[in-house]
């Protein structure tokens, strides 16, 4: 074969691979949304100092250190999967059973509940003690000081926009 014909092969199969898994017509299809990168530690304490008392002066660092239980079940990134759990991106402010998909158990569909600090805070301590027959399986945190920087953790890491 020619260089000329090598050289057209080429660029027909660059061509063909290009367009593979694209929608037929030249459309592109849904945009991916992009995720914002990780938070700088200045973003982090300036989302902290908004908090309220006790999550305010809570440790960030301890708090990520106890999402070491959550994460086998939950991520927090926005546009992260659902594992066993949901992921938790935008859970503050929301109500219970919010992420579209998910299988909630029907105590928490109809619990009612929106996750504000207080109910955070509740749910952690004891998931089952605050919606019997939930579906989740954590015991629950018992020293309020843990709770309180693991929910400041989540709060600065799954809504940082507000």
């Amino acid at each position: 074969m020619s260089a000329d014909r090598s050289c057209i092969a080429l660029v027909l199969l660059s061509v063909i691979l290009a367009s593979c898994g694209r929608p037929a017509g030249g459309e592109t299809g849904p945009a991916e949304t992009a995720v914002p990168p990780p938070l700088t530690d200045a973003q982090k304490a300036s989302l902290q100092a908004k908090l309220p008392e006790p999550y305010r002066s809570a440790d960030l660092e301890k708090g990520e250190a106890l999402y070491a239980m959550c994460r086998s079940c939950h991520t927090y990134v926005q546009g992260g999967a659902n594992l066993t759990g949901p992921n938790l991106w935008g859970t503050f402010g929301a109500k219970a059973a919010y992420v579209a998909g998910f299988n909630y158990s029907d105590a928490l569909k109809t619990s009612g509940l929106t996750w504000d600090f207080a109910t955070m805070d509740k749910w952690i301590e004891n998931p089952r003690g605050l919606v019997p027959g939930t579906k989740m399986s954590y015991v629950g945190m018992k020293s309020p000081e843990d709770r309180a920087a693991l929910i400041a953790f989540l709060k600065v890491n799954t809504s940082p926009a507000e």
